[in-house]
Order: C-alpha cells, then structure tokens, then sequence
C-alpha cells in the first residue's frame, strides 16, 4: 500500500508503540531543519529555505535513502502531518488580531479579498489545464494566493490532498518564493513605484510572513509596514477560504455543515476572536504564533517522510507552471490595485 496516495488525514492503524518510531524520526527531521535554518541565516543573513520547507526535504531524502521499511515509520509520520498540523492551524489564530483589517480601510481589504478569490479559482482552472488532479490544482491556488505553505498545509485535510500533491506544492511554491524575494525589488525602478506602493505589491505577491519581511524591510520601514499589514489581510482569509473549502469539497456538500467544518477551523476562529478582543494579549499571541511554526515544523518533517519523491518529480514541471503563471496573475492585479486606487 503507497503512503504517498493517501489522503492527508488517513492514518494507518496501530498502537502506540506502532506511532513511536515515525514520530521520534519526524522530531529529529525537524531538528535538523532548524538547524539548517539557523545555518542560512549565519551564512547568507536570512532563511533562504526555510525549515518548514527544509523540513519536507530532510523528510522525503530520508525516507528515500535511509529508511529501510517505510511501513514501520507510517503511523508516526501520520500523526505529526496531521494531528500536529491541526493543532498548530489553531494555535495559529492567536497571533491573527482582526482589528487590522478595519484600521486599513474598506477599500484595500476588497482589493485584497477580489485579488485572493480571483488568484484562487483561475489558478486551480489552471493547475487543470496543465493536467493536474483538481485536489493538486487547489493546493497550489491556494498556496499562491493566500500564505504558501501554511495555506497549503491548513487546506490539504480539507480536500482530501495526497501528501505527494502537498510536498509538491509546497516546494515548488517554496523555490518561486525565493526568486519573488530576490527579483521583486527590481520593480521599483522600472516601474517607479512608491515605497508604499511596493509595500502594497509585495504583500500581495510574496507568500510567507518571514519572505515578506524579507522582500519589504530592507527596502525602507514604510515598505515593510505596508507589506505586514497587506500580507495579515491575507493570511485572515484562511479560515475563510478553508472553511468554504470544507463545504463544497472532498463531498463535504452531502454532510451536515457542523460535520463538514474541521475542528481546527472552528478553532482557528476562536483564538483569532480571543486574539482581537485582547483575551489573548499581543505578547502572548507572538509567543503562541511560534508555538504553532514548531509544530508546523514537525508536521512537515512527518509529511517528508510519507513523500515518494518519484511521485514529485513526475508531476513537477506541471506543478512548476501552474505555481509562475498564477503568480504573474497576482502580480498583474496588485500593479493594477495600487494604480485604481491611487496608493501613494
């Protein structure tokens, strides 16, 4: 039986002692992602890969290459890309204070919410035109339009993904993400733009929270200012586009809704409502913002290691295209928000 062509959420049966051995393999993979990590920002000054990202990698070369019987390390593997992710989904909303969104502006968070919705049904019609599966092509859109590899990870449950579809979103989003932060700064010159309007861009474009900071923040402050608050706003239509997802996918609509909606969605809800009514303070929010990357770390590390990097490699030029031209899309229409609405 192929780990790779199973669902996210599937879990192989066994005790304890059964789950043991994958898990305590998937925390030493996330050790050495950290450390990884760590290791980029000594060398280069900033993350280049980060260690969810390294984590996936250390994961899917370790069970190619080291594991001698992958079977024995599934159920381990299972519990951290699932039960792990689930919980770091909700520990997540902590750190999400919703009061930000009306501090913007009406007319910014519409820009945001029309620039994520369209980014994310032509990107999934794309990934299907390219011949991905549906599930696959919805990784990716969601990926590309709301936080790469958190998006990806929080909707893989949710659609029934293969954790080789997840592995392969997640990379291919990941390797892209680096070349946006490298070569996005490059457009203000050609295309003079404003610090606040790169700002703008960037946190429309760039995926991740840390790849934002690192795309705006050395440009100027107002630059980064600008990329956090617009980056926030989509990183709070998660829950949202999840949440949708959970009832039109994966035959969620032949379910009553409270049986369709994942817990960790309602979840996420929860502590952002905490987060924003100051239930949960700001300083504890950032603590449990990192609580939740941990676990996210170790969750990928469990989702290498059910990776069958064959399987990624044969659908990795198709992933490849589908990943740039929705990010051109996004890119597109975030030059052309800043321009209609006239940011300074």
């Amino acid at each position: 039986m192929s780990v790779p062509g199973h669902p996210v959420t599937a879990a192989p049966s066994g005790g304890l002692r059964a789950t043991l051995p994958g898990l305590s393999l998937a925390l030493g993979v996330a050790v050495l992602a950290w450390a990884g990590e760590r290791a980029l920002v000594s060398v280069a000054g900033r993350a280049v890969l980060e260690a969810i990202v390294l984590a996936i990698l250390i994961g899917a070369i370790t069970r190619t290459w080291v594991v001698r019987d992958a079977a024995r390390i599934a159920r381990g593997s299972h519990l951290a890309s699932g039960l792990l992710l689930e919980c770091s989904i909700v520990l997540l909303g902590a750190g999400s204070d919703l009061r930000a969104l009306a501090a913007a502006g009406p007319a910014i968070l519409a820009g945001v919410i029309v620039i994520v919705g369209v980014t994310l049904v032509a990107g999934t019609y794309i990934g299907q035109w390219f011949g991905l599966p549906r599930t696959h092509a919805l990784l990716v859109a969601v990926g590309n339009a709301i936080c790469g590899n958190s998006a990806i990870s929080a909707a893989a449950p949710v659609v029934g993904a293969r954790r080789d579809e997840v592995a392969s979103a997640i990379a291919f989003t990941a390797v892209l993400g680096v070349c946006v932060i490298l070569g996005l700064p490059a457009l203000i010159p050609l295309l003079h733009l404003s610090d606040h309007q790169y700002g703008v861009v960037a946190g429309l474009t760039v995926y991740a929270v840390p790849q934002v900071i690192a795309a705006a923040y050395p440009v100027s402050i107002a630059a980064g200012q600008a990329a956090t608050l617009v980056k926030l706003m989509r990183v709070l239509l998660l829950g949202p586009v999840v949440l949708v997802l959970s009832l039109t996918e994966h035959h969620a609509a032949h379910l009553r809704w409270w049986r369709a909606v994942p817990w960790y969605i309602v979840g996420f809800f929860v502590t952002s409502a905490l987060r924003t009514t100051d239930i949960i303070p700001a300083s504890t929010g950032d603590v449990v913002r990192e609580a939740a990357r941990l676990l996210t770390v170790v969750a990928m590390a469990g989702l290498g290691l059910a990776v069958d990097l064959d399987a990624v490699r044969r659908v990795g030029p198709r992933v490849g295209s589908t990943v740039l031209i929705s990010l051109l899309l996004m890119l597109s229409l975030s030059l052309a928000l800043v321009r209609l609405l006239g940011v300074a």
